[in-house]
């Protein structure tokens, strides 16, 4: 028997609250439900959870602190932000903190089932932990299944979107890695908003790996990007 994905939700409007952990259960799934932000953190530390669905205005602590709180501890559980406003700050912000992905109140329950499912099968599509995924970038060693870039005995923690566009770009190294490909990949959507992360996110390895200036990571004007590096 296939095992439910146990989700857990914060979400401080009690009904709405109620209405989506009995739609995800019908669904399924096992679902836990907080009310602010400060049980959720308890719930979290005590259990463990597949998906973490948060609102992001919630009472005594907001859903960006506490995805802030999730991925310190775990890189890799996929997040999916509530809101009740549809800013780009606001969104980007989100991604900042590390969801996978949102959605702007009002919302279908199916158009969240379907978000969910997309998400549970590109975090099933990643490589498994067992999987040995080491690779030379120059004179830097990046380890996908631990998240960690070297430059001689510098080591530098990556983010979860880090890590997965690492691994795409080391996957085409000298070749390109298409845009869209890599934003459907990775958040599942090839929106503005999305595009906007992606670009936050290939910013910040281009400062990862200034050190070699051998290694370099080029825009290819309406296609993508190219990782250019020494193996």
């Amino acid at each position: 028997m296939k095992k439910k994905v146990r989700v857990l939700l914060c979400e401080d409007d009690p009904n709405l609250g109620i209405l989506l952990s009995e739609y995800l259960n019908a669904k399924n799934f096992e679902t836990d439900l907080a009310t602010d932000g400060a049980e959720g953190s308890k719930m979290f530390k005590k259990n463990s959870y597949d998906f973490i669905i948060l609102d992001v205005m919630m009472p005594i602590k907001d859903g960006f602190t506490l995805a802030a709180e999730i991925r310190h501890d775990d890189k890799h559980i996929p997040i999916l932000f509530l809101t009740a406003k549809s800013m780009k700050e606001d969104t980007l912000e989100g991604f900042k903190a590390g969801a996978d992905d949102y959605m702007t109140k009002p919302f279908s329950m199916e158009e969240l089932l379907v978000r969910m499912t997309a998400i549970l099968r590109r975090s099933a599509a990643l490589p498994d932990d067992d999987e040995v995924l080491e690779f030379t970038i120059g004179k830097y060693h990046f380890d996908y299944n631990k998240q960690r870039l070297l430059f001689n005995d510098e080591e530098h923690k990556l983010t979860t979107k880090e890590n997965e566009l690492l691994y795409l770009l080391c996957k085409n190294v000298n070749g390109v890695m298409e845009r869209t490909f890599a934003l459907k990949a990775i958040w599942g959507d090839d929106n503005y908003f999305n595009g906007r992360s992606m670009d936050v996110y290939i910013a910040k390895l281009r400062k990862h790996l200034a050190q070699d200036p051998s290694v370099e990571i080029l825009n290819i004007h309406g296609r993508g990007f190219k990782l250019i590096a020494s193996s």
